[in-house]
């Protein structure tokens, strides 16, 4: 409960200074938009006004419910890819030393970087946003599987090779539990990149979209629709990522005594 309410108290907090900030008219309305000028964004793009259907013909949750299919499609390929690639990596020494410099040079890559090449194979509709998201998604996870499993006790690991244990049963029984914690930090960095690139994603026939409607908004300076956007993406990343951490308590509970 205190922990709440001091979240609560700094929300409040940050509201007012926000609303003073525009108050004083230190910049313009078209710059920092009054928290009013936002609410009213909410209420307008949540249903329809005047024979207008939220923003572009979709509500709001309808733009965010499609970025949100398009990162669990995108990026539930690339954290699968990346648990693959990071089990042979960490298990097989030759897999490392052939595929480790390739995951690396994928993760220094922003993603507006290969978008463009993504859209000369692929169009301009579903598969590039996709394959932008998995491309994005699976570097984290690959590097973090990979130094989880090779870091696995390898006490253990001998024992369950001394009374017979195949190294399929070992991998199985002995390295991917010991490695979890570590694969689902990998897999909560995957998500929240996946989700800071989607506005990259929908920068290209993105509506509907939630980063479809911020691009598509910034043309026409609308800036209370752009930081509607921008809240309604960070409340739902906030979501996402309690329900990742109440997994990870969930399947390994030990991590939060260590």
């Amino acid at each position: 409960m205190r922990r709440a309410g001091l979240r609560l108290v700094a929300l409040v907090v940050l509201l007012a200074l926000w609303q003073l900030v525009t108050a004083l008219r230190l910049w313009s309305p078209l710059l920092v938009p009054p928290p009013s000028a936002v609410w009213d964004a909410l209420v307008t793009t949540s249903g329809t006004h005047d024979g207008v259907r939220g923003y572009q013909g979709h509500t709001l949750i309808e733009h965010l419910g499609i970025s949100l299919r398009r990162i669990a499609i995108g990026a539930g390929a690339g954290v699968l890819a990346g648990l693959v690639a990071g089990i042979l990596m960490g298990t097989l020494p030759w897999v490392r030393v052939v595929f480790e410099p390739a995951v690396a040079f994928l993760r220094t890559l922003p993603p507006l970087a290969y978008f463009s090449l993504l859209i000369i194979w692929f169009g301009i509709d579903e598969a590039p946003k996709l394959w932008l998201l998995a491309i994005a998604a699976m570097p984290p996870v690959a590097v973090a599987t990979a130094s989880a499993v090779a870091s696995a006790p390898a006490s253990l690991v001998e024992a369950a090779r001394a009374i017979g244990a195949r190294r399929s049963q070992v991998v199985a029984s002995v390295v991917l539990p010991s490695a979890l914690p570590e694969i689902l930090v990998g897999v909560r960095l995957a998500f929240g990149i996946a989700y800071s690139s989607v506005v990259a994603a929908e920068t290209v026939n993105g509506l509907p979209g939630i980063g479809g409607m911020i691009r598509d908004a910034q043309r026409y300076n609308q800036s209370d629709v752009v930081v509607l956007g921008l809240f309604a993406i960070g409340v739902s990343g906030l979501l996402i990522d309690a329900l990742l951490r109440g997994a990870e308590n969930r399947l390994a509970p030990w991590r939060r005594l260590s």
